[in-house]
């Protein structure tokens, strides 16, 4: 046993790095998986890609990647999935929109997880929501939408998801006509929906739809109706915001919450609960340091994608918080935005 101990001791004398090495080589001949809760093509998706390509040069080992698309019921099945089933070692990466864990605080049984037990890695940008119609719908501005007479058609996805909850917070706060429909895979399945005339509009990030409809914006065919956020887009001003149509002291309040809730936290990246905390320390930290790579910047540049990046430490914050909402607001929320079925 002296020996042992004695050549351990003299071998990190002589060789201080070799095993620290070791550990810092974790990712070395390994493959880490993204999981993506929605279908591909769609602003996760694209986000997601990007960053996949240019996060192993920033993690010890650099290790290959791969992405997965595991779409259905708003990403829920990716988070349930991550939460459950994705072994906590550090190799698996899941992307699902952030509302979700709102879900599950306002009792969505679905929902079967806790957001304080994941680990938070991070977010690209924050997001800034928007509802766009297309021109032949009669839509387009939010007077027109307001008057309307034949309520339009919007896609959404599913709970918990910003293209079905937001025209929920809408049509409570402000009274806007409209007929909801739930159940597309993802914002891709609804921009070809829109395209083919089956749909009407939607509302969800205007980052997503810079990524996923730039040829029909392009085209001058979609009009962006309303900003739902609490301060303009740079590239929006001429859009008003939601408040501004807001007439009583409720349906600011709920706009308001709409507003945060489908910003900041939108698009988080998160591991299974249980992962080492050195892995998801390297996940982070590689995280942002991708978000400054020159290379990956040009990338995201051609693909219209912005990034303002949240640690992973804040993005914990922002969902932590949402367990300490006040019981009256957590009431009102499970009116307006959980299905039915959904509570426990």
């Amino acid at each position: 046993m002296k020996a042992a101990i004695l050549f351990l001791f003299s071998f990190q004398l002589f060789h201080p790095n070799l095993l620290t090495a070791a550990g810092d080589e974790f990712y070395a001949g390994k493959t880490v998986h993204f999981v993506v809760g929605f279908s591909a093509g769609g602003g996760y998706d694209v986000y997601t890609r990007a960053i996949a390509r240019h996060i192993a040069k920033h993690l010890p080992g650099r290790p290959s990647t791969v992405v997965e698309n595991m779409p259905g019921a708003g990403s829920l099945i990716a988070a349930n999935y991550l939460y459950h089933r994705a072994r906590p070692d550090g190799l698996t990466i899941g992307n699902f929109i952030g509302p979700l864990v709102l879900q599950q605080v306002l009792g969505n049984k679905a929902a079967t997880f806790d957001g304080r037990k994941f680990g938070w890695i991070g977010v690209p940008a924050s997001d800034h929501a928007v509802c766009i119609f297309n021109n032949s719908s009669r839509v387009t501005n939010m007077k027109q939408w307001l008057s309307i007479d034949k309520p339009p058609k919007l896609g959404g996805v599913a709970p918990g998801s910003n293209t079905s909850d937001v025209p929920r917070i809408l049509k409570e706060g402000l009274n806007v006509p409209m007929q909801l429909v739930d159940g597309h895979k993802g914002t891709a399945e609804i921009a070809l929906a829109m395209e083919a005339g089956e749909i009407d509009g939607s509302c969800w990030s205007w980052l997503g739809m810079k990524a996923t409809m730039r040829n029909q914006l392009e085209s001058g065919n979609l009009s962006v109706v309303v900003q739902v956020a609490l301060a303009s887009h740079p590239e929006l001003k001429k859009v008003p915001l939601a408040i501004e149509f807001a007439k009583t002291d409720l349906a600011k309040e709920l706009i308001r919450v709409g507003s945060l809730m489908y910003s900041s936290a939108l698009r988080p990246y998160a591991v299974p609960p249980g992962t080492p905390p050195e892995q998801l320390a390297s996940l982070r930290k590689a995280f942002l340091e991708t978000m400054k790579d020159s290379d990956f910047l040009v990338d995201a540049k051609k693909a219209q994608l912005e990034i303002d990046p949240i640690d992973g430490a804040e993005t914990a914050k922002i969902f932590t918080d949402l367990y300490k909402m006040q019981p009256t607001t957590i009431e009102r929320l499970k009116d307006l935005l959980l299905p039915k079925g959904a509570k426990d």
